[in-house]
């Protein structure tokens, strides 16, 4: 199907008032930058005074990065792992449980339900 030539339009003059409140909305969006980077400053420095307890904190790599985007992107996902804040070995083992738990639940549930249909199909046939 052909599409239709657009037609030119002339560009709409902008009132002064518009103006004014684009300036408007523009300077609260950037207070509301400005509070959201002064709270992840505030918090991230929180997150470096107090170390949760039981474990160190692991400073992030400080060497030069590559210029091979490769390599950069392993030295990135290696800086990226040593902040991840790892579960405690008895954490592992609880959510581990929980995981295998549902999944057993849901595979019985499954298998009683594909049980039941196939009982009822076999009847109609």
């Amino acid at each position: 199907m052909a599409r239709k030539p657009e037609k030119h339009r002339p560009p709409r003059r902008v009132e002064v008032e518009e103006i004014d409140e684009i300036d408007e909305i523009e300077e609260v969006e950037e207070e509301e930058q400005d509070q959201r980077r002064s709270r992840r400053e505030r918090e991230g420095k929180a997150a470096k005074q107090k170390p949760a307890p039981g474990k160190q904190a692991v400073p992030a790599r400080r060497g030069p990065k590559s210029r091979n985007a490769i390599v950069r992107y392993f030295q990135e996902t290696g800086d990226e792992l040593r902040k991840v804040a790892w579960p405690s070995r008895e954490e592992a083992v609880r959510l581990t449980l929980i995981v295998l738990g549902t999944t057993l639940a849901f595979a019985i549930f499954l298998g009683l339900l594909d049980l039941l249909f196939h009982r009822l199909a076999s009847l109609l046939v």
